[in-house]
């Protein structure tokens, strides 16, 4: 399933092609906008590496390894919610 399709611009520590097929939106520009609103830092890192994982998924070569990567950190980022801020709410 690894991606075959590669381009000439491919670096693969600079600009690796499974965090720059987006359409010219590179992962890195995707997350500093998704979370830089985001004021509590542990909620922030989480939330920016389950994007990383999502990103990628397809393109990695391990698509359920990423998905549940990022599953992984989106439940985490849940329970810390819950635990942090969710005092009130219903479950």
């Amino acid at each position: 399933m690894t991606n075959t399709n590669t381009t000439l611009t491919d670096n693969p520590v600079n600009h690796p092609y499974h965090y720059t097929h987006g359409g010219g939106i590179e992962c890195i520009d995707a997350i500093q906008s998704a979370t830089c609103g985001i004021t509590d830092g542990f909620a922030a890192m989480c939330t920016g590496v389950a994007i990383k994982y999502m990103w990628r998924w397809w393109w990695k070569g391990k698509p359920v390894e990423d998905l549940r990567k990022a599953k992984w950190y989106i439940d985490r980022l849940i329970t810390y919610m819950e635990k942090r801020y969710d005092k009130t709410e219903s479950k």
